[in-house]
């Protein structure tokens, strides 16, 4: 004991002598120590999905400001549209009521576009209205006679492929009946030793070379006699390899025999008319030299020609033959496949007519009715902005525009007094493009506690006021009712409805993510079966994809969506992260379970390690 402690005084001893290497020591254990604490224990960061439906719902989007109750009751109208005056109602010092017309803009333009939305909105009921009733039996009995004939056309098909066949091997009868004389007489004009042209062994086409040769004092003719040679032996090569699969083969073959024999036939018949027509010209070339030399040629060369040109005629015509007969054969074949697409066709045709709607194209139609209603509601709001009407009663102090005046949105047209509380307050640039006169508000005071009024907006700045780089608009608002406990001066919160929008698809806000201006989502394939509970979220291993999403407006919580999406649709509303040691994960892991998992392992964060 006492040889311990006398260790331990001359260990503190030494550190205190040593303190800079006795410090640095220390931090290198501690250092090790952690990194061999964070080894053994290492940080798992989880990554938890809070999942969410596309659902259908209604959408409100507001500006918000504040400001202060007026003390001055005197508001500027304004027209919400520009053109001619038509008419002025009213006369400075008359007293007007609440959204009594002062004046007519001319609005033909505007009524235009009433009328041809009525008729659109019509036409798409219409297409509805169609599309849900029944099939009746003029409908469904013409569905049935399609399918009928379809059919008919494709058995017809199917009975014109053999025939096509058969007459395609009768036209390669043909060719091996006249194509073995060619190539025999072909043979005997080029290689024959005709007496007349020479004899002695001499092929034909020597004589015909070395005259052209002589007459010409030069080698010319060697080339093209080495042409006709070569392609004569081309031509027999092909010939004899067709004849001979020819001999093996019969009309009771495959069509896929038939269409590998037909193949070599075209391919032996148009070498043997390249041949017969490369020895033709060859011999032209000898009587064209003769001829340019004023020398007479050999009277066997025309002979030679005359025979030629009878092959020639023969190549062609059997050529010909083969190759419609091909193509026919690829016309039936095509025949068939058309057929049978228009059976399928007709069939789902008849389907759907006894089935009734599609419910895609139900839904589509009705989604159009409810666009075409939608556009019908703009026009007549548009048309309604022609007519200059007082925001609220009160006494019109200046009238500034007469009949054939022409007004714009930025001018004034009367100015109103009026003992209607008025709440005027100031927005941003970016909000103020987004008000307009005639939108509903909602008010609330800093001063009176639970008192919401409702009102509208009265007038828009048409002109900012730059204060420190910052544009602002000065807003009117008129409200609806009067309540002796508002006060001017008081402060005011205003809550503009820019828009409204009913029975659109909608997700949280959060859902919805933007990349290189476009806008998307996140979802899994196939959808999570467990979805959790609250604000929990749920691990998983699989990757979420992004889908491409087209949204409309949003009032900060919920985003409406105008495509990319359908109800009921899963989507990833936010994500949140959680991170811990493996040992406290695995601890954790177990005591959710119960027990270790069934191939031994532990799951941690829904990964099976």
């Amino acid at each position: 004991m006492q040889a311990h402690i006398s260790r331990i005084a001359g260990l503190k001893k030494y550190v205190i002598a040593h303190k800079v290497l006795s410090g640095f020591l220390a931090v290198v254990i501690l250092g090790v120590g952690y990194a061999g604490y964070k080894h053994f224990n290492p940080v798992v960061v989880q990554t938890r999905y809070v999942l969410s439906n596309v659902a259908t719902g209604t959408i409100v989007a507001v500006v918000s400001g504040s400001g202060q109750v007026s003390a001055s009751n005197q508001v500027d109208i304004k027209p919400k549209a520009s053109g001619d005056v038509t008419a002025v109602l009213v006369a400075e010092g008359q007293y007007v009521g609440s959204g009594a017309a002062i004046a007519y803009i001319d609005a033909t333009d505007a009524q235009k576009a009433v009328r041809d939305a009525q008729t659109s909105l019509e036409t798409a009921q219409l297409s509805l209205e169609k599309l849900q009733q029944p099939a009746d039996t003029l409908t469904l009995t013409q569905a049935q006679n399609n399918l009928a004939r379809a059919q008919e056309s494709q058995q017809s098909a199917q009975d014109a492929l053999p025939k096509a066949y058969d007459d395609a091997y009768t036209q390669i009868d043909s060719v091996y009946q006249n194509l073995p004389n060619v190539v025999t007489g072909l043979n005997s004009i080029i290689f024959g030793t005709d007496r007349t042209l020479g004899g002695s062994g001499q092929w034909n086409i020597d004589y015909y070379a070395n005259s052209i040769n002589t007459q010409r004092n030069s080698l010319d003719a060697n080339a093209p006699r080495q042409q006709v040679i070569d392609g004569y032996n081309a031509a027999k090569s092909a010939y004899d390899k067709a004849a001979a699969d020819y001999q093996s083969a019969s009309r009771a073959q495959s069509q896929a025999a038939t269409d590998a024999l037909l193949s070599e036939t075209i391919n032996a018949v148009t070498l043997t008319s390249a041949a017969v027509k490369n020895a033709s010209n060859f011999i032209q070339l000898y009587k064209d030299t003769f001829s340019a030399k004023n020398v007479t040629s050999s009277p066997t060369a025309d002979t030679h020609i005359t025979t030629l040109s009878g092959y020639i005629s023969t190549t062609n015509s059997e050529q010909a033959g083969v190759k419609s007969s091909q193509a026919s054969i690829k016309n039936a074949q095509q025949a068939i496949t058309d057929a049978i697409r228009s059976v399928a066709e007709s069939q789902a045709s008849l389907t759907k007519t006894t089935g009734g709607p599609d419910s895609l194209d139900l839904r589509s139609a009705q989604i159009t009715v409810q666009q075409r209603k939608d556009a019908l509601t703009d026009a007549q709001n548009t048309l309604a902005d022609y007519s200059i009407r007082a925001p609220f009663a009160g006494t019109i102090a200046k009238l500034d525009l007469h009949k054939g005046d022409s007004v714009s949105t930025g001018t004034t047209a009367a100015t109103i007094i009026t003992k209607q509380d008025i709440a005027e307050l100031s927005l941003n640039e970016i909000d103020a493009t987004k008000v307009k006169m005639g939108q509903k508000v909602t008010l609330t005071f800093d001063a009176i506690d639970g008192l919401t009024v409702t009102g509208e907006v009265a007038s828009i700045d048409s002109l900012g006021t730059v204060t420190q780089g910052v544009v602002s608009y000065a807003v009117k608002i008129g409200f609806d009712t009067q309540d002796a406990r508002v006060k001017p001066g008081m402060t005011v919160n205003a809550d503009i409805q820019t828009d409204v929008r009913q029975n659109v698809l909608v997700v949280p806000s959060g859902a919805v993510k933007t990349s290189n201006g476009s806008s998307y989502v996140q979802m899994f394939t196939p959808p999570l079966t467990d979805t959790g509970t609250g604000n929990a979220g749920v691990t998983t291993t699989q990757i979420p994809q992004s889908v491409q999403v087209t949204i409309g407006i949003t009032d900060g919580t919920n985003t409406e969506i105008t495509a990319g999406l359908a109800a009921g649709d899963q989507v990833v509303a936010r994500t949140t992260t959680t991170s811990g040691t493996a040992t406290a994960a695995a601890t954790a892991a177990t005591s959710r379970t119960g027990a270790r998992g069934p191939t031994g392992g532990t799951a941690v964060g829904g990964i099976r390690l």
